[in-house]
């Protein structure tokens, strides 16, 4: 159904890409659900855990947010951020670096804008289904509360596409596997400070606007505050920042591949 949704004119290489990977991993789709397993034990671990000694979360409303409510939308986003990006970095370095794959497959009729496209949307899928699990992990806990948490699946798709375009991005740029230090350099400070685990409230102003520079602090943004029953402006700036950053890496994760793979 989603593939002939996607059929449409401009649209048929990517999706032929899409259908080559589901074939691929169709034998293998449970190991997706190591990728929710790490959410899952911070939740466990920091909202559930630390959550018992912390209580509620100052600040946030009335009536007040505990502390396993604040975080668990945080461990969402952050769950549709590694589910994309993962799929663009590690498994297409592979693909790109080792496996050649991309040798056959531009030499069918498909250009390297199919297959940047077609793997930002399969990367796109992939976080999606991460989040799906693991969002139906949180409302079994009972932390959903609020009739706009309908909003967190859009929200975690367009999480899901600006990280997967930005990992397509990024690993054009990698000259072996040792580089993929450098991204853990980026994403783990990232998931740390990015108001995963405490509210923005905590710094001194001058730290605030630079966390709020986070790609990851806006994708927090954009599912807590729907699930937390608060819809305003932050919702919308967040929703922008990441169209406008998904697209940005797209065209240059264009550029890049045009490079490497046209000789």
């Amino acid at each position: 159904m989603l593939t002939a949704l996607l059929r449409k004119p401009g649209l048929a290489g990517p999706v032929t890409l899409v259908e080559r990977n589901l074939v691929i991993h169709r034998h293998t789709w449970y190991l997706l659900l190591a990728e929710v397993f790490e959410p899952l034990l911070y939740l466990l671990s920091m909202g559930v855990g630390i959550g018992a000694l912390v209580g509620h979360v100052p600040g946030l409303g009335d009536p007040s947010v505990s502390y396993v409510e604040f975080v668990a939308p945080a461990l969402l986003a952050t769950a549709a951020m590694n589910g994309a990006m993962n799929e663009t970095t590690f498994n297409l370095y592979a693909k790109l670096r080792m496996l050649h794959t991309y040798d056959s497959i531009l030499a069918t009729p498909l250009r390297v804008r199919d297959v940047a496209v077609g793997e930002v949307l399969w990367a796109l899928l992939r976080g999606t289904a991460v989040t799906v699990v693991f969002g139906a992990v949180v409302a079994a806990f009972g932390l959903v509360h609020s009739a706009w948490a309908v909003l967190m699946l859009p929200g975690a798709l367009l999480i899901a596409f600006a990280f997967a375009a930005a990992g397509l991005a990024v690993v054009t740029y990698l000259r072996s596997w040792q580089d993929f230090q450098l991204i853990q350099l980026v994403m783990l400070p990232m998931f740390l400070f990015a108001t995963t685990f405490y509210p923005l409230g905590v710094y001194a102003r001058p730290v605030q606007v630079l966390v709020e520079c986070l790609p990851l602090y806006q994708s927090i943004e954009l599912i807590r505050e729907p699930a937390l029953g608060t819809v305003d402006a932050r919702v919308a700036v967040a929703a922008g920042y990441l169209l406008v950053l998904g697209a940005l890496a797209t065209v240059l994760a264009l550029r890049r591949l045009e490079r490497t793979l046209v000789r």
